[in-house]
């Protein structure tokens, strides 16, 4: 017979992933509720999948109001820790049940309290209703609505992406114009306000403000080739949370993952994560 939490196993890393943002903490918070499960008498569980989500839910947002002040002092933009699976990959079972929460969407996210941010992937991602995302997060059915609701309006949920040939050749033509290092040509993939995020934490250089506008940015990347040939440096096709990207080695290193957000006009929105910290799953 099939372990009831083993079965919640993925379903449980993505609800605290998509709270906290960090696969680290997401791990962790499933490994203490493993430990608290063993603790309990299974027989007195009416519903395990509840009761494990309940558990989950109230220690991530414990886990995201503790994180709140480290991230307010941290060195230049924030972003969250990627998910990077191979480019012909189907997501790794932590997406699964979480879909494409892509690095923007989870970045929209940090404008919202804990317990907003809970409410709102539980009903947008999880799609649960208000009155489980109440037994979840020990509020009242109507409070939960009222709170979904100001969270929707804050956060302006960005448009999911889907999968598309015309993606897949996008990034086939930024590969080659980033190899080339080519200004003009890099310029001709982005949008006339993309902008550009990195984040090296306090342990890698990184720009330390977002870099705006279509000519910045391909000045930028074309700073980036310079140094990757000093380095040895290559690039990987990845999906990163289920989405286009570039794994970035320096000989048999993962450096760091670009996660390219694109839109009618091109490549609208770079997130560049090189801290080491939020790369030590590597590609799965």
């Amino acid at each position: 017979m099939t372990d009831p939490f083993e079965e919640q196993r993925g379903r449980l890393t993505a609800v605290a992933y998509s709270v906290t943002g960090s696969v680290m903490d997401a791990e962790d918070i499933v490994q203490d509720a493993f430990l608290r499960w063993r603790t309990v008498d299974i027989d007195t569980i009416d519903n395990p999948a509840a009761f494990l989500t309940t558990v989950v839910t109230r220690l991530a947002i414990d886990k995201l109001r503790s994180a709140r002040s480290r991230r307010e002092q941290y060195v230049g933009p924030w972003l969250p820790e990627p998910v990077i699976t191979g480019f012909d990959d189907d997501p790794a079972s932590l997406m699964a049940e979480a879909e494409q929460l892509s690095l923007a969407f989870l970045t929209a996210l940090e404008r919202l309290n804990p317990m907003e941010r809970a409410v709102f992937v539980l009903r947008t991602v999880f799609d649960a209703d208000y009155a489980e995302i109440a037994e979840f997060v020990g509020r009242a059915p109507d409070a939960c609505r009222q709170i979904a609701s100001r969270a929707r309006q804050r956060v302006n949920d960005p448009e999911r992406r889907h999968r598309t040939g015309d993606e897949e050749q996008l990034l086939t033509a930024f590969i080659t114009a980033l190899g080339s290092g080519d200004e003009t040509s890099l310029r001709e993939l982005l949008a006339a306000d993309a902008i550009s995020w990195s984040d090296g934490g306090p342990n890698r250089r990184a720009a330390r403000h977002p870099i705006m506008g279509r000519q910045r940015v391909a000045h930028f990347l074309a700073g980036l080739k310079r140094r990757g040939e000093e380095v040895d440096g290559w690039v990987q096709p990845v999906r990163v949370n289920g989405e286009l990207g570039l794994a970035l080695h320096v000989g048999d290193e993962l450096y760091g993952v670009m996660a390219i957000e694109s839109g009618a006009e091109g490549i609208v929105g770079l997130r560049i994560v090189v801290n080491p910290d939020k790369l030590r799953g590597g590609v799965r």
